[in-house]
């Protein structure tokens, strides 16, 4: 994989890990107005979103374990942060709408 595809595949983790942390916060919004079934879509989309950008996390690992280093840059960073952080909300509005669910 050379720096393009490597750019190129970070910022597909930042699109996908947004599109999650986009639908775990509406499911939030959808759960607030008492509207679960919305919120448990908006979930499973959200967790469907992170699937992928894992998916391309994951393929950047199995690489480096194979002996394909590659040099890390500031937007493959990014991605990693924004993913972490939006499997953090994720998990976070799961609670919240369990909480909302349970009032």
């Amino acid at each position: 994989m050379n720096q393009t595809q490597l750019t190129e595949t970070a910022f597909q983790i930042i699109l996908y890990a947004g599109n999650g942390k986009s639908s775990a916060m509406e499911a939030i919004q959808a759960a607030k107005e008492g509207n679960f079934t919305e919120a448990d879509t908006l979930i499973q989309t959200a967790s469907d979103e992170l699937t992928n950008a894992h998916n391309f996390q994951t393929k950047l690992l199995h690489d480096e374990a194979n002996g394909d280093k590659k040099d890390i840059n500031l937007i493959l960073i990014h991605s990693q942060d924004h993913l972490m952080n939006a499997m953090t909300i994720k998990d976070l509005a799961i609670e919240i709408i369990d909480i909302y669910r349970n009032k």
